[in-house]
């Protein structure tokens, strides 16, 4: 096999074991560092790395009451580490699960009925109302489910523009979807705390974004204020986006492509015709009821 020489004099033997290990060592730093980047924890980073410098310094300049004290709280510190950490650690044994998993039945069925949502927030968008669609993927999301109102129907346009109406009972808290089913309303999400997000976001968009920290869930929503649609994944949201982009970006997350031909006709006009559809039924169911009572 090669060998190497260090500027000791000392052989280096580069067996293939050897350069496995460097390949794989190198994999998992890089992987880290894509997890890490962006993220709250690069800062928290930079200091445990300035505290790792210190100590060592101190351990070569025999400063003994220092290193005993480092020595003592050292084995405690991984366990510090683990609860800071906790967000990243997750995110990255679910990546690593999702890579590992060959099946993508959770993405393909979300994506089977992502046109409704994409109708619904530009109905949303029009008329300035509040919403925020949870869309589950392989992350379950029980927990959250567990906290609203449980549903279990159905997804179409006309339940999401029902569910969040203002004089809805419901239409507080995010509405969570599994597949092609609405698996619960009025549902209470973690707010995320990432100090690096604006300001002019509220509760709404600091929820979606939370949801998002903790899983790889996607998050869909609307402003009140402004009508402008977000979508969130992985901690990072992208603001004031148009339908088509959100069409875009749902049918990437989701595995599946949108067709050109698909996004052809006007929003605008295809939401506006269903939106006339659901009032005439809102009206026709009204109107029976006025029947039976007379």
């Amino acid at each position: 096999m090669p060998t190497l020489t260090k500027l000791s004099g000392y052989p280096l033997h580069l067996t293939t074991g050897s350069i496995l290990d460097i390949l794989l060592v190198s994999f998992l730093i890089y992987q880290f560092l894509l997890l890490v980047r962006g993220t709250r924890a690069v800062p928290m980073l930079t200091g445990v790395g300035a505290l790792v410098i210190a100590f060592y310094i101190a351990h070569l300049s025999n400063l003994r009451t220092l290193d005993w004290l480092v020595g003592t709280i050292l084995p405690y510190s991984i366990f510090a580490l683990i609860v800071i950490f906790q967000t990243e650690i997750r995110q990255a044994l679910a990546r690593l699960g999702r890579n590992l998993t060959l099946t993508r039945g959770s993405q393909n069925g979300a994506a089977d009925a992502y046109d409704d949502i994409v109708m619904a927030a530009s109905t949303f968008s029009q008329d300035q109302t509040g919403a925020l669609v949870v869309i589950e993927r392989e992350i379950g999301l029980r927990t959250y489910i567990e906290s609203g109102v449980s549903l279990d129907a159905h997804l179409s346009y006309d339940l999401l523009a029902t569910l969040f109406r203002p004089s809805a009972p419901l239409h507080d808290g995010a509405v969570i979807l599994q597949k092609d089913r609405v698996a619960a309303a009025a549902c209470f999400l973690p707010l995320s705390m990432n100090p690096l997000l604006s300001t002019q976001l509220g509760t709404r968009h600091r929820a979606g974004i939370g949801i998002t920290e903790e899983t790889d869930a996607v998050s869909v929503i609307v402003s009140e204020e402004t009508g402008g649609i977000s979508i969130a994944v992985g901690g990072q949201v992208e603001r004031e986006i148009s339908p088509e982009r959100l069409r875009q970006r749902l049918g990437e997350l989701c595995m599946r492509y949108a067709p050109q031909s698909a996004l052809s006709h006007p929003m605008s006009s295809s939401v506006e015709a269903i939106r006339t559809q659901g009032d005439e039924r809102l009206y026709r169911s009204e109107r029976a009821g006025e029947r039976g009572d007379q």
